[in-house]
């Protein structure tokens, strides 16, 4: 039974989390508590030279950028300098959006220089009653920006996606009956209600999640994985590089104060979420959901999926480097609290789900407590407890954290904690500051 899951992996994997994630996961891997062997965490706040880090100052001149470096060469890549050259096209606006309580754009990022090349398609919503810009939520989608809601405007995603059984997906291309697919996971009405924005994209748009999926997607003319470099970029570098591509755009929108942008991502989109809050502080915020492996959890707490699971599943992820840990994760220089370390002083919030062991929950909570003393440099108030909480129990402040009930998803439950999280720490920031 294997082989044919794992095939199918490969062909479709965004499948793969919602198959083996709202259970315990696939056999042969642990999902006890007693039988987590004993780890140590790399201290943070310790440089690779073995000085203590014990200022803000000494946080952002040495020990932050030398995380990035480590972070870039031995897991995601090293993402390139160059820029593509962009045009924006509005494709369409609707100022009655949402039963008229909100206006919908419709914008492509074309990459000037490469006609060839598919658009990344942003999505927009803003408050049609709000006073003046808004913060904004930023994130990808895995169906196409006519998942995220059933309005007919919405154009369908042109780039490649997983076939569907039930006809959703046909020969790789979206249908109409796959409007609002997966609008559970973006809440739009309750966003917008909020007084937030929400501007979102296709990560297919960016490189189709597939092998060989980077030959139709932006590394097929930005550092392709030809070079054959052990710190090359992967499909994870290209995902967080589009957010921040979005993020461009949204800095020349009036609509929206892009000095407010809270990136936001689930399952792998959480990874990329973080890989691109990490290396772009103009995001103001950063939210992980359900990242798992590679992302929120600690990878030598051996509990769920594994970094050898994460490189034979997805081998297009994560730069080749990261393979040489499969089987040694205590080698790794860093490890994923240091990735989240990395947001500060900026507000993070990490969320987990009840039923998804294979993405070790406890671990995504144990990785945020560890960013309290690198929060502590500015005087920001972290998790504060080490008591993992209970089901629907938020904890902490600027770093917050909360595991709810239920499988691998993004629910409304979500939503609302982050909503209300960001309310304080990104709403509430702005107007002291005015």
């Amino acid at each position: 039974m294997q082989t044919p899951l794992f095939k199918f992996v490969i062909l479709s994997g965004l499948l793969f989390y919602s198959s083996v994630a709202a259970g315990q996961g696939p056999a042969g891997f642990n999902y006890d508590e007693a039988k987590v062997p004993s780890y140590t965490l790399p201290d943070p706040l310790i440089t690779s030279t073995g000085k203590r880090v014990t200022t803000a100052r000494q946080w952002e001149r040495e020990r932050r950028p030398d995380l990035l470096r480590q972070f870039a060469s031995e897991v995601y890549g090293t993402t390139p300098n160059q820029q593509l050259a962009t045009r924006y096209v509005v494709k369409s606006v609707d100022s009655s959006a949402l039963n008229g309580t909100a206006i919908r754009k419709q914008i492509s990022v074309v990459w000037t220089e490469y006609p060839n090349l598919p658009s990344l398609d942003i999505l927009l919503y803003t408050p049609k009653n709000g006073s003046g810009r808004t913060p904004v939520f930023v994130g990808l989608n895995y169906m196409g920006n006519h998942s995220v809601s059933t309005e007919p405007g919405i154009a369908l995603a042109k780039s490649w996606l997983p076939d569907r059984k039930d006809g959703k997906v046909v020969n790789n291309r979206a249908t109409e009956a796959a409007r609002g697919v997966q609008q559970s996971r973006w809440p739009l009405e309750l966003i917008i209600a909020s007084g937030y924005s929400v501007a979102t994209a296709h990560y297919g748009d960016l490189e189709p999640d597939h092998a060989e999926g980077w030959k139709n997607g932006i590394r097929s003319v930005l550092d392709p994985p030809t070079q054959s470099r052990s710190d090359s970029w992967q499909a994870i570098g290209v995902w967080a590089w589009g957010m921040s591509r979005m993020l461009d755009y949204l800095e020349t929108d009036s609509s929206v104060d892009a000095k407010r942008a809270i990136a936001i991502g689930h399952s792998r989109q959480g990874k990329a979420a973080l890989w691109a809050g990490a290396q772009d502080q103009r995001f103001a915020a950063v939210i992980s959901n359900d990242s798992g492996e590679g992302g929120a959890a600690p990878s030598r707490r051996i509990f769920g999926e594994t970094i050898e699971r994460l490189n034979t599943t997805f081998p297009y992820w994560f730069c080749p480097k990261y393979r040489t840990y499969n089987n040694q994760p205590t080698a790794l220089p860093v490890d994923q609290h240091e990735l989240l370390a990395l947001i500060a002083p900026r507000p993070l919030y990490v969320a987990s789900a009840q039923e998804d062991h294979w993405a070790d929950p406890r671990g995504e909570f144990l990785s945020a407590r560890q960013t309290d003393p690198v929060y502590q440099l500015y005087g920001k108030k972290g998790i504060g407890t080490d008591t993992w909480p209970d089901i629907h129990q938020p904890v902490g402040e600027t770093v917050r954290y909360h595991i709810r009930a239920g499988e691998h998803d993004v629910k409304r439950y979500d939503w609302e904690q982050f909503i209300a999280w960001a309310d304080r720490h990104v709403k509430r920031e702005d107007k002291k500051g005015k």
